[in-house]
């Protein structure tokens, strides 16, 4: 478990961001990341904790001590094989994850520095790739074929095990390229897409088939094959029905984030398709991680200015009394879009757009409180009646998904990721997609064995 007093001696190091004068004129990947020397001293300070929470808190089950350990002590393949036996595809996890185990890290807890347990398992996929150790793998098959339907992390985990396990996997997707969310809605700053065309090719060496630009009906699932796995993610966005919002200019978040991927890929769009930020006010509706990415897109594409509203309070700087451990600590997070310059603001609801020549110009907005329930439940939002308007020629609402009404499915259609769960993380996705490959296999045997 790494150096058991090497915390006491080293440093937290994060590997950081580019300049921001440098990185908001590109869409390249804004992390860094450290040299071979410090990346290990930073594995060496997991330390012998006992009882490894990092592991308890990782939706896949990572085993943290063990590949830092390896890695401290220099052997990069036998982390790298430690690291996969949990996780299909760190080189996702360790670049978009909110690392869910380093804030159970008994360093954070004590001291409030985890070990960097993202950036080393993003290091150690890197080298492993760089080194030669990821190489397709042939496996002997059963005479049984598996659907995917859906290429998001659910996706192509779920496929990625059913292949391993001898069954043949086509994997359906109803756009143009591979990868759901990894592809159209994390930008390419903080994922290049080069890294997933880089897996593909991987999965594709081992057998798995994809399909694109096939649009499944859930009513009529495609023949012949034994069993069906859905990841259809969570395709409907949350609207904001107020008044103005059919106004030109007033978008889907997932509309401008998609497309400038597209984009990037070397597609074109006319001037009235584009969705774009160049030369406008930008106000941005929801604070969450598909806000903050349209913050750096906005950046990246020329917008004047950027404002960023949320409904809910602001929440406190590294601590927060409300949310202790073992439970999420809701507190301020600050991404590299931030960063690179936006205003944020809380406690703000949007009562209705305004417009000007059907273009919209502003909207207005109201304070809010919040006020504990009666009953100790959810907060109560009350209306405080100051509004005021925030100028805005683009607005982009980034108020989360809809979980998905699906149909009645046959008993050998299984459901994964965001499709089950509602809008969730991509280590979730990965972990649900998992065992939903997992729970296909029993049932494809049990089967077999009435047969």
């Amino acid at each position: 478990m790494g150096n058991p007093k090497a915390f006491l001696d080293i440093p937290r190091q994060e590997a950081g961001y580019r300049p921001i004068h440098d990185r908001i004129a590109d869409f390249s990947e804004v992390e860094q990341t450290l040299n071979t020397g410090a990346r290990k001293l930073q594995a060496s300070r997991c330390m012998d904790c006992g009882v490894p929470f990092c592991h308890w808190a990782c939706p896949l089950g990572n085993r943290p001590p063990e590949f830092q350990d390896a890695l401290w002590k220099g052997k990069w393949r036998e982390a790298y094989d430690i690291l996969v036996q949990t996780n299909d595809f760190p080189e996702f996890t360790g670049r978009i994850c909110p690392a869910l185990c380093e804030k159970s890290c008994v360093l954070q807890l004590s001291m409030g520095a985890p070990v960097t347990i993202r950036e080393d398992e993003a290091a150690i996929i890197e080298a492993a790739f760089r080194e030669g150790y990821v190489v397709p793998k042939q496996y002997a098959r059963n005479g049984r074929r598996i659907a995917v339907v859906g290429s998001g992390p659910a996706g192509l985990a779920a496929a990625n095990r059913l292949n391993r396990m001898g069954y043949a996997v086509t994997v359906f997707e109803r756009l143009e390229y591979v990868g759901g969310l990894l592809r159209f809605g994390i930008p390419n700053f903080k994922l290049s897409k080069s890294i997933i065309d880089r897996r593909l090719q991987v999965m594709e060496a081992e057998g798995i088939v994809f399909e694109t630009n096939k649009d499944i009906d859930l009513n009529h699932l495609p023949e012949g094959f034994d069993a069906y796995c859905i990841c259809t993610g969570t395709p409907q966005a949350r609207d904001l029905p107020v008044p103005g919002r059919d106004l030109k200019g007033v978008h889907f978040a997932m509309e401008m984030l998609a497309q400038q991927n597209r984009v990037l890929a070397g597609q074109t769009f006319a001037k009235d398709e584009r969705v774009t930020a160049r030369g406008k006010h930008v106000l941005v509706i929801g604070g969450g991680d598909t806000g903050s990415d349209c913050i750096g897109t906005s950046i990246r594409q020329g917008a004047l200015s950027v404002t960023q509203i949320e409904i809910l309070p602001q929440p406190p700087v590294n601590e927060n009394p409300a949310t202790p451990w073992p439970q999420w600590p809701l507190v301020l997070k600050t991404s590299s879009s931030h960063e690179e310059g936006c205003t944020r603001r809380w406690n703000l609801s949007t009562t209705r757009f305004l417009g000007r020549g059907g273009r919209v110009c502003a909207a207005e907005v109201e304070t809010v409180e919040w006020q504990p329930a009666a009953d100790g439940g959810r907060p109560v939002m009350c209306p405080t009646g100051k509004k005021e308007e925030l100028k805005a020629d683009l607005v982009l609402l980034a108020m989360g998904f809809l979980k998905p009404e699906l149909p009645a499915l046959p008993s050998n259609a299984f459901v994964a990721g965001d499709a089950a769960s509602g809008a969730s993380l991509v280590v979730r996705c990965i972990a649900s997609g998992q065992k939903a490959a997992a729970e296909i296999d029993k049932y494809i045997r049990s089967q077999m064995e009435k047969q």
